[in-house]
């Protein structure tokens, strides 16, 4: 209402306000379905954008093929807490590692809400499977961004990285609210990657390889550490190989970013192996 109130004579806004909070995806369905324009920005209300972000995304959709584009995200209360540090470095993996290496094969797997420009057009066609998602029986009230991307990619419209169209969103920075922001993405991921799984035969082998690696992963990141545990528990010996081969992994990961980046910082994101070893993975 008070968004509403500050732009409600500027005669380039048009303010939509729903009788009550119907959540995201109805929210963005109601949105769409009353603009005329091209392209749909889709941001977050807890996101600032940099001044150029329309102008650096826009080029990407000139090509009719594409379908939807998002930009680099960082963590716009970086500097509140070490978690919110940890979240910050955990983005710029995310954005310039996954991201950018699935763009490379023509399918980002997951256009984040934070910052996502879409093809109307498409958007239009699409819309009556994305309001008619449901999950265990029930209409899906989570992973709107996942499943969005994926009926794009469905239509055949490929989906891009922009990591000079920066984005920043305030991210959790205390545990609890972390630990369900993440578990809450996890479930979003698994179910939408069985119905992603269709595609992969149509898409870059790679994208085939890091979906299964990212899906596999954990699981096997999981069942190292449940055997160390029995290890532990029946022999009275520490699993040491299984332990060396973490910690060498996560540094030898960190180390490479590190250098990618030129930032140190990032030396220190091997303590989020602490966080997904002892609390995201139970």
């Amino acid at each position: 209402a008070t968004c509403a109130r500050a732009f409600a004579r500027d005669p380039r806004f048009n303010i939509l306000l729903l009788p009550q909070n119907v959540g995201k995806r109805k929210a963005q369905i109601a949105a769409i379905r009353r603009s005329a324009g091209d392209m749909v920005l889709n941001v977050d209300s807890d996101t600032i954008l940099a001044s150029d972000v329309i102008r650096k995304l826009v080029p990407k959709m000139q090509d009719p093929a594409v379908g939807a584009a998002m930009g680099q995200l960082t963590a716009r209360n970086r500097n509140d807490s070490w978690l919110t540090r940890l979240i910050d470095m955990e983005y710029w993996l995310a954005c310039n590692e996954e991201r950018a290496a699935q763009a490379r094969f023509g399918a980002v797997m997951c256009c984040c809400g934070p910052c996502a420009i879409y093809r109307r057009s498409a958007l239009a066609s699409l819309l009556d499977q994305y309001e008619s998602q449901y999950f265990r029986g029930k209409p899906s009230d989570f992973g709107e961004d996942r499943h969005l991307t994926i009926l794009m990619l469905k239509a055949g419209f490929r989906t891009e990285y922009v990591p000079s169209a920066i984005a920043a969103t305030v991210v959790p920075n205390k545990l609890g609210p972390y630990l369900r922001q993440q578990l809450r993405w996890a479930r979003s991921t698994y179910r939408d990657t069985l119905l992603g799984l269709r595609l992969l035969p149509n898409l870059h082998r790679f994208l085939t390889l890091d979906v299964v690696g990212q899906n596999l992963g954990p699981l096997l990141l999981a069942l190292s550490v449940l055997t160390g545990l029995a290890q532990l528990a029946l022999t009275g010996t520490v699993p040491w190989l299984a332990s060396l081969m973490i910690v060498a992994m996560t540094m030898i990961h960190c180390s490479v970013v590190a250098l990618r980046a030129r930032q140190r910082r990032f030396l220190g994101f091997s303590l989020h192996a602490f966080i997904n070893i002892f609390l995201l993975l139970p």
